[in-house]
């Protein structure tokens, strides 16, 4: 049996019952509202009787207690009082009496037709106000089960009730529970647009990186298609490549047909977040699917790929084969890629093309197409064609905006015409075009390159305003006090006196950046103090040295012979909260090769190693070039970890000047000048100008092999000049470790030469190879040399008797001069691995003969 559940409250007064019932009951008992209760019978305490009767107990109990016409009397009771507890914002009773009167079977239009709707509305009114946005949902749920429209409970006044509602829970971060909310108000019909902006929760989803969040509101309103545009983009700007094409995916399933707003933004995502790629896979899927993309996503794929001018070619013919004909945007793209692309010819050609369509009146350029041209021809120092286009804008009655006017004055100042330059500046502002920052930086570094310097500090000085000035002045005197330098004049730039102004027709905004006082500190030449003096300058004004700034001085107090003070500057960098980048330590590096503390400057470059910077060309050659000769084998081996981890970066060192200084070190370790080395003379050699030199490779590659390898030398491919100077750089390496180290040859060496193929390959490359080698070992270096390999051309007999001559004396040339007369007579043999032998009792002896020499 059910029993119907309700709340009795002391404020309310109970309606009386008009019928005549002689059933025992009770009136509904009244207490204050602290819970659910069901009605029961209290004989202990019955309250006062009522002013009019209620509906008997026996009704509430009853199977169906509410169906009977004569009860029409009852449900208008529970209408009024829970019109009573909605008007006093108690939403959860009213739900509750609702939900009696609905699971109750009962007739709801009657029960609707009692109900205050003003005072439901009310209630929700009050509830709102009080925070309680999900009772009001709990109550349109209900009431929309009793056949009312709940919209018909809102007016303007309820419904910014509930935006503001709506919008204090987003910015708790609470935006999910929004969600689920105009979920359901959807579903009553409401409005959702006009409840809050859609900005406001996309922004909300795109910071928690919640995409499908963002998704499920998108599929609540009716322009569901404009959204999903605006999340993929709003993912973009935040470079969260990832959920913009969950959200791409998403649209394509909700969509009811192919958007070229979507695909156009989603591509321009890809551009935005740096992955070209993506964006040509979407294009590529497009086509499988048999879409046909509009002149837009065209222009969006062949932008974002602007710097692969092939593949925004291929785009172009595609885009034509398709029907799609161009407009100005494509033809200012194909532009931009030329210009990235270095391509004057092709974007020549593009132009033409241009102005033969606007003659035909089908297409008409614009400031994009001149400016973009121009700055094509800027690139290339072409100044003479990018002043030609500026006569040609000018003829067609295009004014040049910013940019052109500045690829005009970069295109004179990239070919040093600074005069030129000033007066396309002089001309821009009488045009009435503002010059902005970057145009005048152009012009400072114009006349930095050409050593104008006094003329880059007077335009610096007439483009600012008084206040600036007068606060530079004031910077100046203090910064003279705090240094306590006698000669003021000196710390201050000739440049930076007020004196100094030169009369533009108009005054312009100008707004030094931390790049025009990089521009001005080169303009310092080797004075520390006026650098130092534009540094303090720029923490005046509000502005942050970078990384090129302190490099700047770095490399001015080194220049002027101070590098203790240049490694205080530098090690400063990180007191300031800036972590020296490549060009930072690059300048320090330098400082030090400059003042011969080379020690300090591989220091330094193991360490930008550590903190994971890499080093760049300028890095390499650097170190390369810091020594002019080689004293030991420790810095030959450094110079060439050095090449090998320069040439692992992709990067091409000059060979020619490292195998010279090796070259150079590894002959030093024949004594005397009576060695006939013409023939091997660096004007002989003909191995320079390779793409890579296999000499440095093999004497690296041998120079760090350790003590407890087998003795091997690897000629193979090599010349007769190289093969001997790797066999030089091994014995050197021998040399210094048994000087130094006292490491003694414990083994053979074995060199290997070659490789002869079949029996009638004289092998003459290999030959000279071995005769040069031999000659070498045996005649300067005086080792005994033995063929070896899996024919030895010398039968064991000679050997054994070579190597008892050997024991005797190495200084005799026994077996010297009949060892090449075998070796002519081995190469027509079917040798496969042509090697040579240098035994280890030679290799000691000749080491302790060394040593003994050079005690002497």
């Amino acid at each position: 049996m059910r029993e119907l559940v309700i709340l009795s409250y002391s404020s309310i007064a109970t309606p009386s019952h008009n019928h005549h019932h002689h059933h025992n009951h009770n009136p509904i008992k009244t207490f204050k509202p602290t819970t659910t209760t069901t009605t029961k019978l209290s004989p202990s305490k019955p309250p006062p009787p009522p002013p009019q009767p209620q509906p008997p107990l026996s009704t509430l109990n009853s199977p169906s207690p509410l169906l009977s016409s004569r009860h029409t009397l009852h449900l208008k009771y529970y209408a009024n009082l829970a019109s009573k507890l909605a008007e006093q914002g108690k939403l959860q009773d009213f739900a509750m009496i609702v939900e009696t009167v609905i699971v109750s079977g009962a007739d709801a239009s009657q029960f609707v037709s009692a109900l205050s709707v003003e005072l439901v509305a009310k209630g929700i009114s009050v509830g709102l106000r009080e925070g309680k946005v999900r009772s009001v949902i709990e109550v349109l749920r209900k009431v929309e089960q009793l056949g009312v429209a709940p919209l018909k409970l809102f007016d303007g006044s309820t419904m910014e009730l509930l935006g503001n509602e709506f919008y204090r829970i987003v910015q708790c971060g609470k935006v999910e529970e929004v969600v689920e909310f105009m979920e359901i108000l959807a579903g009553f019909r409401f409005s959702i647009k006009e409840l809050l902006k859609s900005s406001d929760i996309i922004r909300a989803c795109v910071d928690k990186r919640n995409p499908k969040l963002a998704i499920r509101y998108a599929c609540i309103l009716p322009y569901g298609h404009i959204l999903f545009s605006t999340i993929i983009r709003e993912f973009g700007k935040k470079g969260d490549l990832v959920s913009a094409l969950t959200a791409y995916e998403a649209s394509k399933q909700h969509l009811t047909g192919p958007n070229m707003y979507v695909y156009r933004t989603i591509i321009d995502v890809c551009g935005l977040c740096g992955d070209f790629m993506k964006s040509r896979y979407i294009y590529e899927d497009l086509l499988k699917q048999k879409i046909t993309p509009n002149i837009y996503v065209f222009n969006s794929l062949m932008n974002v790929n602007a710097h692969d001018l092939s593949y925004t070619l291929h785009v172009h013919k595609n885009m034509r084969n398709l029907g799609v004909m161009e407009d100005m945007a494509s033809y200012n793209i194909l532009l931009k890629a030329c210009c990235l692309a270095g391509r004057v010819d092709l974007a020549q050609d593009i132009y033409m093309e241009v102005q033969h369509l606007e003659s035909t009146g089908v297409l008409k350029l614009d400031v994009f197409t001149y400016s973009t041209i121009v700055k094509v021809f800027a690139d290339a120092k072409l100044w003479q064609m990018a002043l030609h286009i500026k006569e040609d804008m000018l003829s067609a009655g295009v004014a040049p905006n910013t940019v052109a006017w500045s690829s005009l004055i970069r295109a004179c100042a990239n070919a040093g015409l600074v005069e030129r330059a000033i007066q396309l500046f002089d001309e821009m502002l009488l045009a009435g075009c503002e010059p902005n920052t970057q145009c005048c930086n152009i012009l400072l570094d114009a006349c930095v390159e050409t050593c104008q310097f006094d003329r880059a500090f007077r335009l610096f000085q007439s483009w600012k305003g008084g206040r600036v000035s007068e606060t530079i002045g004031e910077s100046n005197i203090n910064l003279n006090a705090e240094h306590g330098d006698k000669n003021c004049s000196t710390s201050v730039p000739t440049g930076l006196s007020t004196s100094y102004h030169l009369n533009y027709p108009r005054k312009f905004p100008f707004t030094p950046t931390t790049a025009t006082y990089n521009i001005l500190m080169k303009a310092c030449g080797t004075d520390y103090y006026r650098a130092k003096a534009l540094i303090y300058e720029m923490k005046v004004v509000g502005l942050s040295p970078n990384h090129i700034s302190w490099s700047i001085l770095i490399d001015i107090c080194g220049g002027s012979g101070n590098v203790e003070d240049a490694m205080r500057i530098f090690r400063h960098m990180l007191g300031a909260g800036i972590q020296p980048d490549v060009i930072a330590y690059t300048t320090a590096i330098k400082v030090c090769v400059e003042s011969e503390n080379l020690k300090l400057a591989f220091s330094l470059f193991e360490e930008m190693k550590n903190y994971q910077i890499r080093p760049n060309m300028v890095t390499y050659n650097t170190l390369l070039r810091a020594r002019s000769r080689y004293g030991s084998l420790d810095e030959v081996q450094q110079c060439l970890s050095v090449y090998q981890d320069m040439r692992r970066a992709g990067y091409k060192p000059n060979d020619y000047y490292l195998e010279e200084l090796i070259e150079e070190w590894c002959e030093g370790v024949i004594q005397g000048d009576n060695q006939n080395k013409e023939e091997f003379s660096s004007c002989n050699k003909t191995y320079l100008g390779r793409p890579q030199s296999l000499l440095l490779e093999k004497i690296a590659m041998h120079l760090q092999k350790s003590n407890s390898e087998r003795l091997t030398i690897d000629l193979q491919g090599l010349t007769k000049v190289e093969a001997r100077i790797v066999v030089l750089a091994v014995l050197r390496m021998f040399k210094e470790n048994y000087h130094t180290h006292g490491h003694s040859v414990n083994d053979d060496i074995l060199i290997t030469l070659g490789v002869s193929k079949v029996v009638t390959d004289p092998a003459t490359h290999n030959l000279e190879v071995k005769s040069a080698i031999i000659k070498l070992l045996q005649d300067e270096l005086g080792l005994e040399v033995l063929l070896a390999g899996p024919r030895n051309a010398l039968n064991k007999k000679k050997n054994s008797e070579s190597l008892l001559e050997s024991d005797v004396n190495f200084e005799q040339p026994t077996r010297r001069k009949s060892l090449l007369t075998e070796l002519e007579s081995s190469t027509r043999r079917p040798d496969v691995v042509q090697r040579l032998k240098v035994t280890r009792k030679s290799l000691q002896y000749w080491l302790q003969r060394r040593l003994g020499a050079i005690r002497r």
